[in-house]
């Protein structure tokens, strides 16, 4: 059957999904439907994602339309984060769309697995302040604890998989001194390898720690 109709618009009996994620360095969108991957792009930014995530929406079949929208909450960078939460917000109400999210080192850890196997693996990427973020994840795709934001030598402590992913897999595995490095950046293009268990419709940021401006608390009194 045909996925549109002769004006181009999506028929009600066809889901489609668009995923974003632009919480890294990376920044990847793709358009999927019920068979599978349509079409995608994954570009290493850095920098730059508000000026790029909606020409890469764009340039997807049908500008990317879909009837459900899924976004990575972090951690990651604080632009990055807000960058994919505004474009997807904008887009589901433009489109009347359902949205959810997906946190960040779920999708690194999905890939790790097609890569290594359903085993364990311990996620770690980049942070702030030199620091790197790092979660756990069960054999099944389950979180096996909550975020972290740790200093390099606590992150070493912290991870006792084998199996280590991410943007800083290689640089813990060598201080570690032993296991199984997989540099992997998130890829929005991998997103039906996450377990659907992840997907929230709590969309708000995760970041991972605190940021870095707070506002004033109230004036003391004398």
């Amino acid at each position: 059957r045909s996925h549109r109709s002769p004006r181009g618009l999506i028929p009600p009996a066809a889901m489609r999904t668009l995923a974003i994620d632009s919480a890294t360095q990376a920044c990847s969108v793709a358009l999927l439907d019920e068979t599978g991957l349509i079409a995608g792009a994954c570009e290493l930014l850095g920098r730059g994602h508000a000026e790029r995530l909606i020409p890469m929406i764009a340039a997807l079949p049908g500008r990317g339309r879909a009837n459900r929208i899924s976004v990575s909450l972090g951690p990651g960078s604080f632009t990055g984060v807000r960058v994919g939460l505004a474009a997807a917000r904008a887009l589901a109400l433009a489109w009347g769309a359902e949205f959810n999210g997906f946190p960040t080192l779920a999708l690194v850890a999905a890939m790790a697995r097609r890569e290594a196997g359903d085993r364990p693996v311990c996620t770690v990427m980049t942070g702030g302040h030199g620091e790197w973020f790092v979660q756990t994840y069960a054999a099944n795709g389950e979180a096996a604890g909550d975020v972290m934001s740790l200093p390099p030598t606590e992150a070493v402590r912290a991870c006792t998989s084998d199996l280590v992913a991410g943007s800083e897999a290689e640089a813990l595995v060598r201080m570690r001194g032993s296991g199984t490095a997989l540099a992997i950046l998130p890829d929005a293009r991998d997103i039906a390898l996450v377990p659907s268990a992840s997907f929230t419709a709590d969309v708000r940021p995760v970041y991972g720690r605190a940021p870095d401006a707070r506002l004033p608390g109230p004036p003391s009194v004398s």
